[in-house]
């Protein structure tokens, strides 16, 4: 996931080697799309919490992962950031799906790349 180190966040468990998870939290998702939004942006905490109404630290927290947010305030840090709240969950969908695609390619013993992903390269 954008932004945190390897071994950590919705792929892993977060422990030291990285264990699969067997899925990504939702909050986890939609606070990593806020996250590569906001910096897309090149804009700071303070700025989209200021333009959502929020306090920077509850912001700070959802990026993270770390609080379940309101529809309401989901729909206005989307608003913040130009995006409609479907706007949002849709790019958290696509998140999903990709994560939880690359752990059924490790559960069935494959890596992202070889013939079981349906992506191959011949010499």
């Amino acid at each position: 996931m954008a932004g945190r180190p390897l071994g950590e966040g919705p792929e892993t468990d977060g422990r030291p080697g990285g264990r699969p998870a067997r899925e990504p939290l939702w909050r986890d998702l939609v606070g990593d799309v806020l996250r590569r939004e906001r910096l897309a942006q090149e804009r700071t905490l303070k700025d989209v919490a200021d333009a959502a109404r929020i306090s920077m630290p509850y912001l700070s927290e959802i990026e993270r992962g770390r609080k379940e947010a309101s529809s309401e305030v989901l729909a206005a840090a989307a608003q913040a950031l130009g995006l409609g709240l479907g706007d949002l969950l849709a790019l958290a969908h696509g998140e999903l799906v990709r994560v939880t695609s690359l752990l059924a390619g490790r559960d069935r013993g494959s890596a992202p790349g070889n013939h079981a992903d349906g992506f191959c390269l011949a010499a």
